[in-house]
């Protein structure tokens, strides 16, 4: 049985999209908020070009109480088990980034016997303590028809149409009963305290909310423009500030869809390349510091050979960076109007389920000075975890060993990275990554995930107290066995990707009159 959220009083979301529907779905139907107003204008549209998760959204998701089949259908989503580099680390490496944990969950402890053993000899980190790699390379899906919603042998995220995901949260938000307001902001009330007071539209109509999520995207309209919450720039780390994007229809009907984003290197960037079931979302993410807009448009070009054919790419220009301050009276920022980092692992999203997940915990009826100590620990909390996104994707750049590019010969310079990864660099040259280098509660990215970059990418560990300090060996050495006499096994059991992709198109017929089952 489940009962309503305590009244917060009247919720008003500015700006539709992914950060807009779903907090509008979240607040509505996980935690049965009523009195909800989304205002949004046809006018304005979204950012999304193709979007990428984190397998965090397979539980929020749930909570929204819908079917794994119907979001797949309506969004057009397909699986993604994580990320596959080509050339980060020489321009002719390739590595995964999967998402499921070291067999176990026992990384910390089977590291050290790995880095200890002949490198001639040894598997690549991930294959050595996960099947996932074999699986994906195989072309499989990361469950069975049989397994239930949201769940499946292996971890698993999604990709899907940006607006077509919209759309349906949309939907979902209605009927739970979200009021959807059409129409541009042209002036936004304060009170005397500062708060918000209400949204005046171009036709005159007033909005008036207890309480304020900005999701208006980079403008950024009320905790920005409005409340003038300062924009920290992560520029001097992060060089890249634009995007070409691309919707790729397949060569053929039925073509195999790739269960992973597929992320290559180039001279001034990098492309990313997501299946959906009709097309494929493909982009350059590149620093124009580093190369010309022509150039990058060329780049692509020659990524996409023929498929790219009379498309015309659609440019994005950002700023990386955050405000340090997303929380500022009634007003919360989620989603771009927070901060935006490059597409890079899929932060965008996990973002905003951090958010409206602390949201929903602070956001209590209580005296003005709780809420004023819930913003300070949530905007602690937020700035911490996005200077830890810094300085994972950081990691992605500076320990390359590309040299054949200023690009890359820039994002190994110390100037451009952050002090404490460039403290804890230096400390995993001669020892293995520590749970004591991670606050859990702050990052995005658990040390695993730091594991599989590192060494995927080739970094270096020299054990300098020695393989006698981590005891063991042999049941590493096992768990390397078990798992290297698993991968065939694994490829054997799931299903071809477009396979499972078609059973759920093929079954699933959203009835009319329903949105959820």
């Amino acid at each position: 049985m489940t009962t309503d959220y305590p009244s917060s009083g009247r919720v008003v979301i500015l700006g539709g999209g992914t950060a807009g529907w779903l907090a509008a779905a979240y607040l509505s139907r996980t935690l049965k908020m009523r009195d909800i107003s989304l205002v949004e204008s046809s006018e304005i549209g979204i950012i999304g070009v193709g979007e990428g998760t984190f397998p965090t959204i397979r539980t929020t998701l749930a909570g929204l109480g819908i079917s794994e089949a119907e979001f797949l259908v309506r969004a057009d989503a397909t699986f993604k088990q994580g990320v596959l580099f080509n050339g980060w680390a020489t321009g002719s490496d390739s590595y995964f980034h999967p998402f499921n944990l070291p067999i176990g969950g026992e990384d910390e402890a089977l590291l050290p016997h790995w880095i200890a053993e002949d490198s001639a000899a040894r598997l690549p980190w991930a294959d050595a303590v996960t099947v996932q790699e074999q699986v994906i390379r195989a072309g499989r899906a990361p469950k069975r028809v049989e397994d239930p919603d949201f769940s499946g042998p292996m971890n698993y995220a999604y990709h899907f149409d940006a607006a077509r995901f919209a759309d349906y949260l949309r939907d979902i938000s209605v009927a739970a009963g979200v009021t959807r307001i059409e129409g541009l902001v042209a002036q936004v009330e304060q009170a005397e305290d500062g708060d918000i007071a209400a949204l005046v539209l171009a036709d005159g109509r007033r909005v008036e909310g207890d309480f304020f999520l900005d999701c208006s995207g980079f403008r950024a309209l009320l905790i920005g423009q409005t409340l003038g919450a300062d924009f920290t720039s992560c520029s001097e780390s992060l060089f890249n500030d634009r995007a070409l994007a691309m919707q790729v229809p397949y060569a053929r009907p039925g073509a195999p869809v790739r269960p992973y984003t597929l992320a290559t290197a180039h001279d001034a960037g990098w492309t990313w390349d997501i299946g959906l079931t009709e097309r494929r979302g493909v982009g350059y993410v590149y620093s124009s510091s580093h190369c010309s807009d022509d150039e990058a448009e060329a780049t692509l070009r020659r990524y996409l050979g023929d498929e790219g054919g009379s498309l015309t790419p659609r440019q994005l220009r950002f700023e990386t960076g955050y405000r340090q301050t997303q929380w500022i009276g009634n007003c919360v920022a989620v989603g771009l109007s927070a901060g935006f980092f490059e597409p890079l692992e899929s932060t965008g999203i996990m973002l905003i389920e951090a958010a409206l997940k602390m949201i929903g915990e602070f956001l209590v009826p209580g005296e003005r000075s709780a809420r004023q100590a819930a913003a300070r620990s949530f905007n602690r909390l937020m700035a911490a975890r996005f200077e830890r996104i810094v300085h994972f994707l950081k990691l992605h750049y500076c320990i390359t060993r590309r040299t054949d590019t200023a690009y890359w010969r820039d994002n190994t310079d110390p100037a451009s990275i952050p002090e404490a990864l460039q403290d804890m660099l230096a400390q995993w040259r001669h020892r293995p990554p520590s749970r004591f280098d991670f606050v859990v509660d702050l990052e995005t990215f658990l040390p695993p995930s730091y594991h599989y970059i590192l060494y995927g990418m080739g970094f270096e560990t020299r054990l300098a107290a020695g393989i006698q300090r981590y005891p063991g060996a042999q049941e590493a050495r096992d768990v390397f066995a078990r798992v290297r006499a698993a991968h065939a096994g694994a490829r054997g059991a799931l299903p071809d990707h477009r396979a499972l992709l078609d059973h759920y198109h093929a079954r699933f017929a959203p009835p009319l009159d329903k949105v959820s089952r």
